[in-house]
C-alpha cells in the first residue's frame, strides 16, 4: 500500500516542477547532506543507492560503481520525465525490493535514505542492507524519528500514516542497527519537526 501510494505521491508532487529545477535542486541538496555529513567516497568504490527512488543520491555520484535499487524503478521511468535511467550511465538499476534484494558482492557504502520507512517488512530489510555490507563498509540511513513517545504510540494503533507504515523513535531505528552488529557512529538532525525528526544516521560493524 505504501508503494502505490508512493507513486501517485511523486506524481502529484512533481506535477508542478519541471525535470531540470527539481534535478538541480535535488543535486544541490544532496552535497549538501554529504558536506554536512563529511562524506567523501573514493574513485571505484562499491556503492549502493538502496531505494533510490527517480533522484537518489546516485545523481550526485561521479567515479563509484554504483547500483541503484527501487521495487519502483520501471514506473519511474514511464510516468515520471524526471527520471531517465540514460542520463547516468555509470548507474545499473536494478528494479527490485529492498526485502528481496541479494547483492552480487558486498559494497563499500551503502546509502538508505528517506526509504526504509516505506518497506513492507523493515526487519527483513534491514537485514539486507547489513548483508550486503563489506566488513569495512559503512551504511547511511535517514530517517523519520519520532520526538514523542506517546504519540508514536498512537501512530502505530491508528495507523493514519500510508506512507509510512513503520513508527520508530531514533532509539528505536538504532536499535534496529545495534542488533545486527553495528555501532553507529554519526548522527545528524537533518531536518527538526514538531513530531518527526529528520535524521542521517553512520553505522559501520563493531
Amino acid at each position: 500500500m505504501a508503494q502505490a501510494a508512493e507513486i501517485r505521491w511523486w506524481r502529484s508532487y512533481l506535477s508542478g516542477k519541471t525535470p531540470e529545477d527539481y534535478l538541480r535542486d535535488k543535486k544541490a541538496y544532496w552535497r549538501r547532506v554529504m558536506r554536512e555529513a563529511e562524506i567523501v567516497l573514493p574513485p571505484g568504490a562499491g556503492v549502493l543507492d538502496a531505494g533510490c527512488g527517480p533522484a537518489g543520491i546516485f545523481t550526485v555520484l561521479d567515479g563509484q560503481e554504483v547500483d541503484a535499487v527501487d521495487p519502483l524503478l520501471e514506473r519511474y521511468a514511464e510516468e515520471l520525465p524526471h527520471f531517465n535511467p540514460a542520463d547516468y550511465p555509470r548507474v545499473d538499476f536494478i528494479t527490485e525490493s529492498l526485502e528481496n534484494y541479494r547483492a552480487a558482492a558486498p559494497y563499500d557504502y551503502i546509502f538508505c535514505l528517506n526509504a526504509i520507512n516505506h518497506v513492507a517488512d523493515i526487519d527483513r530489510a534491514m537485514d539486507r542492507l547489513v548483508e550486503s555490507m563489506s566488513a569495512d563498509g559503512t551504511l547511511w540511513i535517514s530517517i523519520d524519528a519520532h520526538r514523542h513517545p506517546g504519540l508514536q504510540w498512537i501512530f502505530r494503533k491508528i495507523p493514519a500514516d500510508i506512507l509510512h507504515p513503520h513508527q520508530y523513535t531514533l532509539a528505536g531505528y538504532e536499535e534496529l542497527l545495534t542488533a545486527r552488529g553495528l555501532q553507529v557512529f554519526g548522527r545528524y538532525k537533518l531536518k527538526p519537526g514538531r513530531i518527526f525528526d529528520y535524521y542521517l544516521l553512520g553505522a559501520h560493524f563493531r
